[in-house]
């Protein structure tokens, strides 16, 4: 299926409830369970990833196919690990081609048995879950801060506790202070700086929790008012002083536009008039960002360059290429270099006649790619439209109440 998407023929007028932050949800039902918590939370994500976290947590069986959800691949092997009994995790082709071998390393390291099934250092894999010894560990900080995260939140429960020590630097640090900042809610201890972390055995505390709105997703609408002409934006249920890292996207698009007012209920964007000539940042601790930006500087014809980006290829499709292959369809020339920086200098080239943006599978990519609608007169055509669920299901209805107009483009 595809999604033909063209734009209000007026002024974009929205208020959004956004979804729930899918990073807070997907670590408190972790701690939530290693709590043995009586609380339901509230305001829980409906993503993807949540729902196979949520479903694997409450299920009775012992194999679990997580399809594209890479918290939950990286998270429940961890947590599994310390249950007792014999597990199976696996997930889609994608999913069977992202490494896991460095989270697995420690985990055996540290009195776990964790075998793979297939291919050396990617899922499936057979957890035989037992009580963990724990002990020193380290790991480089440039690692996915998933599997930081994933050690830390069940580091309370080993005999031992855990020593986690972090080397060279670390890349999503504010996703590890996240972490950090939810355990300690939860009553847990971790003392440590940006490249050790001690945390002793002891108990969670349960507590009620309710989980506010995703910062991620609010990039999208950050996006749509950098490209309208006239635009009235309310985004609910964020504020100020998130743990959210993606929290500093609002600072960002103030380079290129957009303005932020907080209020009771969220925030409301304003267009503020002032738009660097080019955008110069490093993406280390808001990887999840990048795409977006990369689109609406290439429609803003801002030049740019971004650095701090070597997460991305391990994501849902490898980005920086999926980037340069769809802008170029529009008629924008990227490039990248040493694995972790994507640039443009104006460069152009012929766009497609009839460009389809591809998803590769990747909530991401359709979702930064639709507010183009606002800037092509012809509009734009995302394929598979249905990854957007992974995140945020409701981001098509969103947008057709903001005025857009979506119609089925083929199959």
């Amino acid at each position: 299926m595809k999604y033909a998407i063209t734009s209000p023929g007026n002024a974009v007028r929205a208020s959004v409830k956004l979804p729930a932050s899918k990073s807070i949800s997907n670590r408190i039902l972790i701690l939530n369970a290693l709590a043995y918590s009586p609380y339901d939370i509230q305001n829980l994500s409906d993503s993807d990833d949540t729902r196979v976290m949520r479903q694997a947590l409450d299920s009775n069986e012992r194999d679990f196919d997580i399809g594209a959800a890479g918290t939950a691949m990286r998270f429940l092997t961890a947590f599994l690990s310390k249950i007792v009994g014999e597990w199976t995790l696996t997930g889609t082709e994608r999913m069977k081609n992202r490494p896991v071998k460095l989270l697995v390393d420690a985990l055996n390291s540290l009195g776990a048995r964790i075998e793979y099934l297939e291919k050396e250092g990617y899922p499936p894999l057979r957890i035989f879950g037992s009580a963990l010894q724990g002990g020193e560990v380290s790991l480089p900080g440039n690692v996915s801060s998933q599997y930081i995260s994933a050690l830390l939140m069940i580091a309370p429960c080993m005999e031992k506790g855990l020593t986690l020590h972090l080397e060279g630097k670390t890349i999503s640090a504010p996703y590890i202070r996240l972490t950090v900042e939810l355990m300690k809610q939860f009553g847990v201890e971790v003392v440590g700086n940006k490249q050790t972390f001690k945390v002793r055995p002891q108990a969670y505390r349960p507590v009620p929790f309710a989980v506010e709105s995703d910062w991620s997703a609010a990039s999208y609408w950050y996006a749509i008012m950098a490209l309208s002409e006239q635009a009235e934006v309310e985004l609910q249920g964020l504020f100020k002083g998130s743990l959210q890292g993606d929290a500093a996207g609002a600072e960002l698009f103030a380079r290129l536009g957009v303005g932020t007012v907080y209020t009771r209920q969220g925030v409301v964007l304003k267009q503020n008039g002032n738009k660097v000539k080019k955008l110069v940042y490093d993406f280390v601790n808001e990887p999840d960002l990048a795409q977006t930006f990369a689109v609406v500087c290439a429609l803003l014809d801002i030049p740019f360059r971004f650095s701090g980006l070597q997460s991305l290829k391990i994501k849902e499709t490898d980005r920086i290429e999926a980037l340069k292959t769809e802008l170029r369809k529009l008629g924008y020339v990227l490039a990248d270099s040493h694995g972790s920086v994507l640039e443009w200098n104006g460069q152009r080239c012929e766009p497609e006649a009839h460009p389809v943006i591809s998803t590769y599978e990747d909530h991401r990519m359709a979702m930064a790619f639709a507010p183009a609608a606002l800037v092509r007169r012809e509009g734009i055509v995302i394929a598979n439209p249905g990854v957007v669920s992974k995140s945020y299901p409701n981001f098509w209805a969103d947008l057709e109440s903001a005025g857009f107009n979506i119609t089925v483009n083929g199959e």
